[in-house]
């Protein structure tokens, strides 16, 4: 089963080809990971085959089993501490007060509170969300804000968080969820997009690159000297705009032996 080198004994297990291939060669969690997403891609091909109705169904109950396992485990964590808001008898409170006291109850439950709200919420959130894609064929702030309504007015309804008129308090809640998420969305996308690059320096910003000069595209930018103007170029024009001397000859000598640039150049004159 193994063979010894150097006094170490090397165990194996058996190849179809006949040979051995050490233990320290397999790596047990990324053959999890990759059966994973074989199922996963499997799964979505099938999903993908279905009626609207079958998806819908499938991805909501899927999504609120994930939100309720979430759920309970943050109830576990932070307690059952309902038990702490007071009970007060619902006739002497004001509409305003108990409607605060039904909001701390309904983020103070134990495991099973919280398994009910985040299966509510997130089975919510992915069904309407798997309904808008299929209707519209994208995915966009507006589905997503869309889906967030309807996640917030279906939290309050269950929860019973709302005040004395609960229809009014699950849209209040829908359109809270509803900005909230389309800001988040928008913010996503800014920071997810590369930065867009700028075409009118993009000669200029392979020069500098290629010479290691790429700090001095800001003083490029500053003076306005464009990809049109490297033909341009002076040694007077450059020190317009703070570039040492230094720099300065190097950017002129590439200039001037660029083909390129050099028949541009000719052009002009």
């Amino acid at each position: 089963m193994g063979e010894s080198k150097q006094g170490v004994m090397v165990l194996g297990i058996p190849t179809k080809a006949g040979g051995f291939r050490g233990l320290s060669e397999q790596n047990p969690v990324a053959s999890v990971q990759a059966k994973f997403k074989e199922v996963e891609t499997k799964f979505k091909g099938w999903l993908a085959k279905q009626s609207l109705a079958v998806e819908a169904a499938v991805v909501t109950t899927t999504s609120a089993v994930q939100g309720a396992a979430i759920g309970g485990f943050m109830g576990t964590l932070t307690g059952d501490v309902s038990s702490l808001v007071p009970q007060p008898n619902a006739a002497g409170f004001n509409p305003e007060a108990m409607a605060s006291l039904k909001q701390a109850q309904a983020f103070a439950g134990g495991p099973l509170v919280q398994a009910r709200n985040f299966a509510v919420m997130t089975g919510t959130n992915a069904g309407i969300s798997c309904v808008m894609k299929r209707l519209r064929g994208k995915e966009d702030v507006q589905s997503s804000m869309v889906a967030a309504f309807g996640s917030g007015a279906m939290f309050t309804l269950v929860s019973g968080m709302g005040g004395p008129n609960l229809a009014a308090s699950a849209v209040s809640s829908g359109l809270f969820f509803a900005l909230v998420q389309g800001g988040m969305y928008q913010l996503g996308q800014k920071f997810s997009q590369p930065p867009t690059e700028d075409v009118n320096y993009l000669k200029t910003r392979a020069i500098l690159s290629n010479l290691g000069l790429q700090k001095y595209e800001k003083n490029f930018k500053r003076g306005l000297l464009t990809d049109n103007t490297l033909p341009l170029l002076t040694d007077s024009a450059l020190r317009d705009v703070r570039i040492p001397p230094g720099p300065r000859l190097l950017i002129l000598d590439h200039i001037e032996r660029d083909p390129e640039l050099k028949e541009r150049r000719r052009a002009n004159h």
